[in-house]
This record gives C-alpha cells, structure tokens and sequence, in this order.
C-alpha cells in the first residue's frame, strides 16, 4: 500500500521523539507524564512490597510506547491495530498494579483467620499483645507478617498505637480487618478479654471464607459461560482471517470494517460486564 512507507516512518519517527524528550526533560507534557506514572509505580509497587526503581519502569513504558505499535503496525498493516497497541501500552500498566494490590489484599484475607487464632494461642499462653505479634511475624508468611512487622517497627520508631495502627488500616481497606482494628482500640481503651474477641473473630472469618468458597463455586459454571461467550468471537474471528483473510480484511481497511469491529468490543464488553455482575455475589 502507498502509505506504509510513510506511515512506518510516521511511527519510528515518533517513537524516537518520545524516547528523546524522556532523556532530556525537554516537555512539561513528557515530565508530567512522568511524574504521575513514576509516583503511581512508587504508590502501588511500595503497597505490594515489591521495590523497583520506578524511573526505571517509566524507561521501559516509553521504551514499550516506541516499539509495539510499530511492530504491531509492521505485523498487521492496520492503524486500528497500531492505535490499539498504543492505548493497551498506555492502560496496561495501571491495571497490573491493580491486580497486584488485589491479590495481595486477597492473600492477607485469606491468612488473617488463622492469624486471630495464633494471636489468641499466644495472649492465652500469658504473652503481652506485642509479643504475641512479634510471634506472628516470626511464623506467618507474607504479606501478612510484612504488613503487622511495619506496624511494630513503627511503634518502636516512637510511633503511638492509635496511628500505627491508623496506617495499617490505611494500607488494608478490608472489611475483616476493620473488624480486628476495632477489636484492638476497644480492648485498649475500655479493656475485656481480647482472647476471646480474637479467637470469636478467627471462628467468624472462618466461616465467612467457607461460605464464599461454596457461592464461587456455584457461580463457577456462569463465569465459566461468560469466559467463553466472550473468547468465543474472537476464536472465530482469527479462525475466519485463516481459512477467508480477504473477505475478513476488510473489517481493518475499510470504514464500515471499523464500525462494526466497534459494535463488536462494545456489545463483547456489556455481555461480559453483565454476566460478571450476575455472577458476583458479596458475603
């Protein structure tokens, strides 16, 4: 086509320019740009205890910028893919730093049950609350022993309890673990036998996570149905470009080829919305 050419330089020649104005500051776009991204990569990387250098993250996001839409553009000859690229490579990021967080936070709820019941085992034994945290810290993994070791470094720190544990909960938006912080201010402002609060507390989330184990499993089988009603299409789609690629190339040259593309990710993203509402149920 007459334009590839043209094209092909178009995107090198950009992706070379971004890459310049990064190395010299020389646009207050570029350094804001930038400074969201490395501060959002510093943010969401230092919640997951993962540290990494985020200017570094930042190089190989405009690094990523520059390159794959040009090779999705050598590979497929559409603009519509090569501006697809461009955006996933922009977005992609963010989400993965969600994922992180998510998961994370699923695994800290996941360990806090049993957690309650160490805590108990030790407050019973005649350990002080410190020490029966230093306890679980020494025995459970990760991340909930990262998150109550910072709690305790803070305190040593000369930090008060109220504000320790004020950011704990801070880094934690959990609603099980706001439980627990409420157990843990009312036991030290008006006393009571906070053994036996932890240990009715581990019992409750115990239950809790037996009961949302039984509704996935139910709701396993309509995620199931609305994983392949998505994929689906989209098998059929690469399979069509297979055995027809010049009747399916048309949806990427020509204008109508777009729109019904466009009709296509909407319709496939509300089906998917829809079914994922359906089968989403919070305890």
């Amino acid at each position: 086509m007459t334009w590839m050419p043209f094209t092909v330089a178009a995107a090198f020649g950009f992706g070379i320019f971004l890459f310049v104005l990064m190395v010299f500051h020389g646009q207050s776009a570029l350094r804001d740009y930038r400074e969201i991204f490395t501060e959002t990569a510093r943010t969401n990387m230092a919640d997951a205890f993962l540290f990494v250098d985020p200017n570094r993250l930042f190089l190989y996001n405009v690094v990523a910028l520059a390159v794959i839409p040009v090779t999705a553009l050598l590979a497929t000859q559409s603009l519509l893919v090569t501006l697809l690229a461009f955006v996933l490579v922009l977005v992609v990021p963010q989400f993965y730093y969600r994922h992180l967080r998510k998961r994370r936070l699923k695994q800290f709820e996941k360990l806090l049950p049993d957690a309650l019941s160490m805590v108990a085992g030790s407050l019973r034994a005649g350990a002080s609350l410190t020490l029966a945290l230093e306890g679980l810290v020494r025995e459970m993994p990760a991340p909930i022993n990262q998150e109550f070791e910072l709690f305790l470094r803070e305190q040593r720190l000369g930090m008060d309890f109220e504000t320790a544990i004020h950011h704990m909960e801070e880094r934690l938006p959990i609603t099980d673990f706001s439980l627990v912080v409420a157990a843990l201010r009312i036991s030290r402002e008006v006393g009571g036998n906070l053994t036996e609060v932890m240990d009715s507390l581990a019992t409750t989330l115990r239950t809790k996570s037996m009961m949302e184990g039984k509704i996935q499993s139910l709701t396993a089988q309509g995620k199931m149905q609305g994983m392949v009603m998505a994929g689906l299409p989209i098998f059929l789609g690469l399979l069509l470009m297979q055995l027809e690629p010049e009747a399916m190339g048309k949806l990427f040259t020509t204008n109508t080829g777009y729109a019904v593309l466009a009709v296509i990710v909407v319709m496939e993203t509300l089906g998917f919305i829809t079914i994922k509402k359906v089968t989403t149920i919070d305890v």
